[in-house]
Order: structure tokens, then C-alpha cells, then sequence
């Protein structure tokens, strides 16, 4: 299992846009029903920093999150925003969880 949290900050003008390329990943993941990846993203209270929190079962399944035509056009239009703050990747850990993972 993977654990990714990313957080990063655009400016205020582009935050919309940013939303609209992060619910275009959901819709495409959506599509693609698959099981290895669970994918969220908040918005935090100053509407323009965004943390993404992704599990994977394997990394095959990370690389393919990665792969998505509406990923590709999400990270190509995050830097070429003129970010504020540039994206900080944390690999994470499962300590505990009311939830089911995988194995």
C-alpha cells in the first residue's frame, strides 16, 4: 500500500480552475471504477491551498493515477499557474484506520 499527501498553494485566481481540473481526475477515476485507488482533495479555509490525500494498493496502481489524460492536463495547468507555494509530496504510513485497506 501507498500513501501520498500533497499540499500547495495557487494563487486566488486560479483556484477555480484548479477545482475544476481536480473534479475532472474524480470524474475520469469514477469511469475507470478501479478498486487500487481511493483519491480526495480538500480545499483548505484561505480557498486556494489544496491537499491531496491518495491511496494505493500497489505502485503500478499510483503510476496509473499519473498516467490519466485529465492528471496530465491537471499538472500541466498547476505549473504553469505561477504557484504560491509549490507542491510538498508526503509518503505516509497507516498507523490505524476505521476504514478497510488493503493488505
Amino acid at each position: 500500500m501507498k500513501i501520498v499527501r500533497v499540499q500547495y498553494t495557487t494563487t486566488l485566481e486560479f483556484a477555480p480552475k484548479n477545482q475544476a481540473n481536480i473534479a475532472a481526475i474524480v470524474r475520469e477515476l469514477k469511469e475507470l471504477d478501479h478498486p487500487g485507488i481511493k483519491y480526495g482533495c480538500w480545499l483548505l479555509p484561505d480557498g486556494k491551498t489544496f491537499m491531496h490525500f491518495d491511496q494505493f494498493e500497489t505502485e503500478e496502481d499510483h503510476q496509473l493515477l499519473q498516467s490519466l489524460k485529465s492528471f496530465e492536463k491537471f499538472g500541466d495547468e498547476l505549473w504553469a499557474s505561477g504557484l504560491e507555494e509549490e507542491p510538498k509530496l508526503e509518503l505516509l504510513s497507516l498507523v490505524a484506520s476505521t476504514e478497510g485497506f488493503w493488505q
